[in-house]
């Protein structure tokens, strides 16, 4: 037997977070599916605090087939998948959940469509095509959800398949080759970035399945994956020049702005303060706020806990602070030269906000 044929001709790639429980479940059933085809699974693991690591490495010393992918100090649905595909040296890769909502079942077929036709790239488990369903899996609210960011993905980034919100799809692994450099890291859609990525280039076929209720552990989905959704098309529509933390840390920043208005009127008319004391009190409450909204959205995969948490917030104070010296700094200079005040002042924010951004990621959020 050769070397090429003790290699795996597919690996399945399952991003985890607090997904313990699930794990031997989902081991099962893709053993059950995949028996005829030379497979692998790598468990992509977020550091889960429930143990889920320790399991994956409990699996694997039972099953060869079996690897693990820890990581620490980073944190997000796409790029765990990015570092999976990555790790494999197989052909042909598969992005499953490990929460037992995709259907292990059409993996066969998706490989065996690939298999037969040399120049399909894609195919995509979709809930929207055939007989293929998402109401069992998704309540009222999510599935409307679901639905709208399908439509947005459609229609702002050009993309012409039914469901691009899916994390269950197989590809080629030199397709993703060629668009890796290109994807942001940072999310939970990374079919749709993909996509979006090969510029049209793919060919891609859909196949149906019903989307089931999730077996056991919670959804990771909340309210900061829907402003990461918007930032991804912010970041596709700017061709990535704006990437999706920045878009993030800019729509934090625009909301210090309404807090910081909303603090000084407050201040003002209901404590009888004077502007000149109400406007630095209102600043450093919109700081208070930026820091706060940044710790739970723009860095969540480096949240700061405990006293981290009082540390970071110092450390933004002082960041910010110089910021907004830097940002009168420029504007003045600006304005010496070019006397538009729009133009000085937008000039000025800008830098501002660059410096906030890229001071706060290596002060305040600094990989430890």
């Amino acid at each position: 037997m050769t070397l090429l044929q003790l290699l795996p001709a597919l690996t399945v790639v399952v991003p985890t977070y607090e997904e313990r429980a699930n794990i031997r479940p989902l081991f099962a059933r893709l053993a059950a599916a995949l028996d005829g085809i030379r497979w692998e699974v790598v468990f992509v693991d977020d550091d889960s605090p429930d143990g889920t690591a320790e399991e994956v490495r409990a699996l694997a010393a039972e099953e060869p087939r079996v690897r693990l992918c820890h990581r620490i100090g980073r944190r997000g649905l796409s790029g765990a998948c990015i570092e999976g595909i990555l790790s494999s040296a197989a052909p042909v890769v598969a992005v499953i959940d490990a929460d037992l909502q995709h259907d292990e079942g059409l993996l066969p077929r998706m490989f065996r469509a690939l298999e037969a036709d040399a120049g399909l790239h894609l195919v995509i488990g979709s809930r929207h095509v055939g007989d293929g369903s998402a109401a069992g899996g998704f309540s009222a609210l999510r599935h409307w959800g679901s639905e709208r960011a399908n439509a947005l993905a459609r229609r702002l980034l050009g993309i012409r398949v039914s469901d691009p919100m899916s994390g269950f799809f197989m590809l080629r692994r030199e397709a993703f080759n060629e668009v890796a450099l290109d994807l942001q890291k940072q999310g939970f859609k990374l079919l749709a970035d993909m996509l979006s990525a090969s510029s049209g280039r793919w060919r891609v076929l859909e196949l149906p399945y019903t989307f089931r209720a999730r077996a056991a552990g919670s959804s990771k989905l909340d309210g900061a994956v829907a402003l990461e959704f918007l930032g991804l098309l912010v970041a596709r529509l700017t061709g990535g020049l704006l990437p999706v933390r920045f878009v993030l840390f800019l729509m934090v920043g625009a909301s210090g702005v309404l807090v910081q208005l909303a603090a000084v009127r407050l201040l003002m008319a209901a404590a009888g303060l004077s502007f000149g004391l109400a406007q630095p009190l209102g600043v450093f409450t919109a700081m208070t706020t930026n820091f706060t909204l940044n710790n739970a959205i723009t860095w969540r995969d480096r949240r700061l806990r405990g006293r981290a948490f009082w540390r970071g917030l110092l450390s933004f104070y002082a960041v910010c602070s110089i910021g907004a010296v830097t940002n009168v700094g420029v504007a003045d200079a600006i304005f010496a030269v070019l006397p538009n005040w729009a133009v000085a002042s937008l000039a000025g924010a800008a830098v501002g906000a660059l410096w906030n951004f890229w001071a706060s990621l290596i002060v305040t959020w600094r990989v430890r």
